[in-house]
């Protein structure tokens, strides 16, 4: 599983595209499939990352154990100012914080985030507390 943490440089580039997004999905992704690889005319967001299409949230809890502790690692190597920067990204992108609000969560209750190659975001979240 690839995942982009929404914190690092290009964040507002991967959520730049998020406007655009669709309500959130009902559909759980499989986080043991590999992404399928992109269709020849994807259209790309500026750094090469692929349009936002949609936007899932998934609780932490939702996945496998081996990709919680993927995700658990990746945050625990996360600075402060890092993690303020997701935050930003998430409230400064409607769609994506719509979403999140959606299924009762906040900008401060995201880990990360992963934009698959058909340009759907999933938004991994934890209550934060």
């Amino acid at each position: 599983m690839r995942i982009f943490m929404l914190a690092t440089a290009g964040a507002a580039f991967v959520l730049a595209g998020a406007a655009n997004a669709q309500a959130p999905s009902a559909q759980s992704p499989s986080t043991e499939r590999a992404p399928a690889p992109p269709p020849a005319s994807s259209p790309q967001a500026p750094g090469g990352t692929p349009a936002i299409k949609s936007v899932n949230v998934i609780e932490l809890d939702e996945l496998t154990e081996a990709t919680k502790t993927q995700v658990n690692e990746i945050v625990a190597k996360r600075t402060p100012d890092e993690s303020q920067r997701l935050q930003n990204a998430i409230e400064n992108a409607p769609a994506v914080k719509m979403a999140v609000e959606a299924k009762g969560f906040s900008a401060r209750d995201v880990l990360i985030a992963q934009v698959n190659d058909q340009g759907e975001l999933i938004v991994v979240t934890r209550r934060a507390g």
